[in-house]
């Protein structure tokens, strides 16, 4: 008999694990000032997801205990500020706490619901937050999703589905109005454009101080130059891609995760960037997109279609998701070991290779 392709299992790609006992004693304890009348509280079943959460330490644990003469349970989530070794350059913590609670307002967007907000960085070394876990399965990036793995196993009709209901949450963000999330407001321009595109070129500077990534500038510079007419308002949700949503076993999505970079920088940029993640898992790395997930341009359609506002000028906003890619690469290139038989090429040839297309 042959055997068949191995099958690799995800990795844990948080930016650091802590001893896993101690962090279950710390919650227990922490716990009991939010659980009014709980007692015998046991925080168990703690675990890291694999394969996705690079930028935050996230850990999902059982939490059970007793009221009177009843018992309760609850699956929750713990998200804990990273202190060091940061991927991104604003601190945005604070604010993805806010717009969770934003989102699992409108209940438009499924989000993970918000449960309670820790600033005391005493207790587990940083600021946390806590939400509710939601169950289901998530489309994991390492290995890529298209390759092997859950999805990959699932019906063309199935995953058909999941496309149009994954893209129907992406377009639903852009139905919660911005007024209601002026929070998100950074510095560098009087609308949210201009404090996206201020955010990268502080970012630029940030992971570049000597000026030596001329290419990565240059690209910069090129993607300026020739700005969007296009620039319709909306709530960035910033990492906007199908590894970040939890699917149901009705292939369904239950929730949309990862709010860490949020901004007003529009409704393009979010759209731009699901464009270049879904390349980048499957045709990027030579792979043949599953039958039954939606093409670029069903995607594009579906968009529209579904949150009322033209994609006109979404190449710019593709090329410019391909820029910010690559400044994130350099960072994490900086705060992690990577193998020697990773070669990277050069920061901002990738975007500029889109620019020519334009």
């Amino acid at each position: 008999m042959t055997a068949g392709p191995a099958v690799v299992a995800p990795e844990i790609v948080a930016p650091q694990v802590r001893n896993l006992a101690s962090l279950a004693d710390s919650l227990s304890g922490w716990l009991a000032g939010r659980l009014p009348g709980a007692r015998d509280i046991r925080v168990s079943n703690l675990s890291y997801p694999r394969g996705a959460g690079m930028s935050h330490e996230t850990i999902l644990f059982d939490a059970d205990w007793r009221e009177g003469a009843f018992g309760r349970s609850r699956a929750m989530v713990v998200r804990i500020r990273p202190m060091r070794n940061t991927v991104y350059l604003d601190d945005l913590f604070d604010a993805q706490f806010r717009l969770m609670q934003l989102m699992s307002e409108s209940v438009v967007v499924r989000v993970a619901r918000p449960l309670w907000f820790e600033a005391d960085a005493s207790i587990l070394g940083a600021p946390f937050f806590v939400m509710e876990k939601v169950s289901g399965r998530v489309a994991v990036s390492y290995p890529p999703y298209s390759k092997q793995g859950w999805l990959v196993e699932a019906s063309p009709a199935d995953r058909r589905i999941m496309w149009e209901d994954a893209v129907g949450q992406l377009a639903a963000i852009q139905r919660v109005p911005v007024s209601e999330a002026r929070f998100l407001e950074l510095p560098g321009g009087a609308d949210g454009f201009d404090q996206e595109v201020d955010r990268w070129r502080r970012f630029v500077n940030w992971v570049d101080p000597d000026g030596r990534q001329m290419t990565l500038r240059g690209t910069f510079d090129r993607l300026m130059a020739v700005g969007p007419a296009n620039r319709p308002e909306g709530i960035v949700w910033g990492d906007s891609r199908l590894g970040n949503m939890m699917i149901g076993a009705n292939f369904k999505v239950a929730a949309v995760m990862d709010w860490e970079q949020p901004s007003l920088g529009g409704a393009l940029h979010d759209l731009g960037w699901w464009l270049q993640i879904d390349h980048a898992q499957t045709a990027g790395q030579g792979i043949v997109p599953l039958a039954g997930m939606g093409s670029r341009d069903e995607t594009i359609a579906l968009w529209s279609e579904l949150s009322g506002k033209s994609a006109a000028d979404i190449a710019w906003y593709e090329a410019f998701a391909c820029f910010k890619m690559e400044c994130l690469a350099v960072r994490m290139v900086a705060i992690r070991d990577m193998p020697a038989n990773v070669a990277l090429s050069v920061p901002g040839s990738r975007t500029a290779v889109l620019l020519d297309r334009l």
